[in-house]
Formats: structure tokens, C-alpha cells, sequence
């Protein structure tokens, strides 16, 4: 009876993980001799409106679904043009219609979501150009690459210059 009990809630345990409509990932990666990580819910479009609508323009976004996106940095770096102690770190965007959006790096990474964001907690925020593209991605994702980290979703791109 007890080992029906352990796998029976083995199976719950898996079926909640898989079955998530916006699985967790993680994209890893150096930028010189800096490991950084990026933690995000990764949700789909799903023939749904995006931007500005699903996420609305001019207001604080997550970065992903469900609990907050970190990113991570195991030395200190400079994000944009402004220095960043090594740590683990909440990140969010602000898109914009038209405009460039912001980024910001916040001081408290365990929010859920975009609920627990407060801009006292703000660590840097630094505009970037989000890029159109013909081509749509899915399912968002970020990318580390040795000049920063790229994120894409939709038909947007933004690249977060790191060094």
C-alpha cells in the first residue's frame, strides 16, 4: 500500500511538471569569464495577441509566466552601461508601443510574478530597441551569447548587452 502511495504521488508530481502550459528553462551560458543564467516560465503564443494585449504596453512585465525571471551572474558585470554586483537578480521588461522598452534588474528575484514587483527594489533600469521580425518564435526563450543575452517571443526580439 505504501509504494501505490509513493507512486501515485510520483505520477501527480510528473504530470504537473510536463503537463505545464509554460514549463520552466533555463539558458545558460559565459560571457568572458562570467557564468550566467536565466530562469523564466517559457509560455507560448497560442494564435494569441501579444503585445499589448496579453502583455500590455507600458507596464512592468515579468518576463515569462508564472514566478519571476532571474538572471544570475556569478561575478560582477557591467548590464547596459551600469555595473551590476555579482548575484542572483528579478528581471523584468516594460514594452513599449513604438518606443524603446526597458529593462530592469531588480533586487528581489522571488516574487510571483509581476505582483510582487516594487520599484524601490530596482537595482538598474536601461532602455534597448526591440527588433521586429518576419519570422515568429513560438514558445519564448532566452539566449546567452558572448555579448549579452537575447530574448525573443512573438515577432520581437531584445538583445541585453552584458560584459
Amino acid at each position: 500500500m505504501k509504494k501505490l502511495k509513493i507512486t501515485l504521488v510520483l505520477l501527480l508530481v510528473a504530470t504537473v511538471t510536463f503537463a505545464q502550459k509554460s514549463p520552466r528553462k533555463q539558458a545558460t551560458g559565459n560571457i568572458g569569464a562570467v557564468a550566467v543564467e536565466v530562469d523564466y516560465g517559457a509560455p507560448s503564443v497560442r494564435d494569441r495577441a501579444i503585445w499589448g494585449d496579453l502583455v500590455p504596453f507600458g507596464k512592468v512585465w515579468r518576463a515569462g509566466a508564472n514566478e519571476n525571471t532571474t538572471i544570475s551572474f556569478d561575478k560582477d558585470v557591467t548590464v547596459g552601461d551600469q555595473k551590476v554586483p555579482a548575484g542572483k537578480y528579478g528581471l523584468f521588461l516594460i514594452p513599449n508601443e513604438g518606443e524603446k522598452w526597458i529593462v530592469v534588474l531588480s533586487k528581489k528575484n522571488d516574487a510571483w510574478g509581476s505582483n510582487g514587483y516594487s520599484k524601490e527594489n530596482d537595482l538598474i533600469r536601461f532602455k534597448v530597441s526591440p527588433k521586429k521580425s518576419d519570422e515568429s518564435v513560438e514558445q519564448m526563450a532566452f539566449h546567452i551569447d558572448k555579448k549579452g543575452v537575447k530574448f525573443a517571443w512573438e515577432k520581437v526580439k531584445v538583445w541585453i548587452p552584458i560584459k
